[in-house]
């Protein structure tokens, strides 16, 4: 028998010719006559062709990633009496094509990290397998492009294309994201490529990195509050509440109040869970008017973070009865009406600057003017001058003959100015009363 060894593509249908086998018999008549067959349980049979050829045909369907390669034996016996036979092994190849697509190691994958971790970070590693043979079973690692609060989710994360290793790309904030999550594709680099998808779950820690933030009482400096204690107050009478808030989660949330200075220490209690400040016995003449408390307020995290804030009580039944707070409402009155004051002076200032340069403007520019000096000039009979002007007997000073017409003009500048004189002073005078008039009516 001669033959070599033969290949055949896994995506072969079945009763595909892998190659041709020839037996040769050198005897003759049926001596001479060969029959041949493969034994075993191969997907393969032989099928005479012409004489002493017979074709190697497949029988099923072949997977290279079951099986990838056959040993054949091939029987050959002839019709001789008594029959001799020979047998022959073949080797049989099935050839790789691209039809397994990468599959991961697990359905879905989650990562944790602590928040306020360093950019750069290894989150986690994704895996994926591809049965298939050299480059068709090559695995390249991507991120599917999608959002995060509206930035490219390759803003956050980024993934090794080779090992699948998932790295931070920033630093992470729990009070501003819990968790997100990203798509990894994994492609081989068949032709055509194959490719499959696995979610990753990136869930964030809370950690320790908020302080107490207290909304009642308000910081100190933003408004003067003062809490009134009844004179007749028992023990365990409610007088104030410290209100307090904590962005973090979880026992870095849990918050508890102490008081750390007090005028009394044995006037007033706080709960240590709910804030609320009561007091431990009931009031006495000889306790203090003025009560000041510090209390710190701190959460249950480690390390313990914590703020402070003042109270400010007053064991009194009314305000009027303190005589520093009236003292305090006086001066911040007289602070308002002195604003209004320094208000009220830079406006009347203001308008009165302009209504000078207004003034002087408008002088200025009439004198620069040309007059006119025989605008409208009005004829004065001789009829009308003095007698020393014209002498009809001829012993005057001018003769008769020498009669003059004098002429005045009507643009007289004198009568002007006294006019606008008098009527810049009346402006003025009426200003400055309007001006007073504003000033008494913003201070009362």
């Amino acid at each position: 028998m001669s033959f070599s060894s033969f290949s055949i593509p896994e995506n072969a249908p079945p009763g595909t010719e892998v190659g041709i086998i020839n037996v040769q018999d050198r005897d003759s008549d049926k001596n001479g006559q060969v029959r041949c067959s493969i034994q075993g349980n191969a997907p393969f049979k032989l099928v005479p062709s012409i004489k002493n050829y017979y074709s190697v045909v497949s029988t099923g369907q072949l997977d290279r990633e079951l099986v990838s390669d056959y040993n054949i034996s091939i029987f050959a016996t002839d019709e001789g009496s008594p029959p001799l036979s020979s047998s022959k092994s073949v080797h049989l190849s099935v050839a790789d094509i691209n039809d397994n697509p990468p599959v991961f190691e697990e359905q879905s994958y989650s990562a944790y990290v602590s928040e306020n971790n360093q950019a750069g970070s290894t989150l986690c590693r994704v895996s994926a397998r591809d049965p298939d043979w050299r480059q068709n079973g090559t695995v390249i690692y991507s991120l599917l492009a999608a959002e995060v609060n509206g930035a490219p989710v390759s803003s956050y994360v980024s993934v090794n294309g080779d090992t699948g290793l998932i790295h931070a790309v920033r630093s992470f904030d729990y009070e501003q994201l819990r968790s997100f999550q990203v798509q990894v594709m994994a492609r081989d680099n068949g032709s055509p490529p194959l490719s499959s998808n696995v979610s990753v779950s990136v869930l964030i820690w809370d950690v320790n990195d908020n302080s107490p933030q207290i909304l009642y009482p308000a910081p100190e400096g933003s408004s003067f509050m003062t809490e009134l204690v009844p004179k007749a107050a028992h023990g365990g009478s409610l007088v104030s509440k410290v209100i307090a808030v904590d962005a973090d989660s979880g026992q870095n949330a849990w918050l508890s109040y102490h008081i750390v200075k007090s005028t009394d220490p044995g006037l007033f209690t706080i709960g240590l869970h709910s804030g609320e400040i009561r007091t431990q016995r009931d009031i006495s003449q000889s306790d203090s008017m003025k009560q000041n408390l510090i209390v710190a307020v701190k959460d249950n995290g480690q390390p313990s973070l914590s703020a402070t804030c003042a109270m400010y009580l007053l064991i009194s039944d009314n305000l009027a009865e303190v005589p520093e707070l009236k003292e305090i409402s006086y001066e911040e009155k007289n602070s308002k009406l002195t604003s209004y004051l320094i208000i009220a002076l830079v406006c009347v200032s203001t308008f009165f600057l302009t209504f000078i340069i207004i003034i002087l403007g408008v002088r200025f520019c009439r004198r620069r003017k040309p007059r006119l000096l025989f605008d409208g000039a009005v004829a004065i009979p001789s009829g009308y001058l003095p007698p020393n002007y014209a002498d009809v007997d001829g012993t005057g000073t001018l003769r008769s003959a020498y009669n003059y017409d004098a002429y005045l003009t009507t643009g007289s500048r004198t009568s002007d100015f006294k006019f606008f004189k008098k009527m810049n002073l009346r402006l003025f005078y009426i200003f400055n009363s309007f001006s007073f008039v504003c000033i008494y009516l913003l201070l009362f």
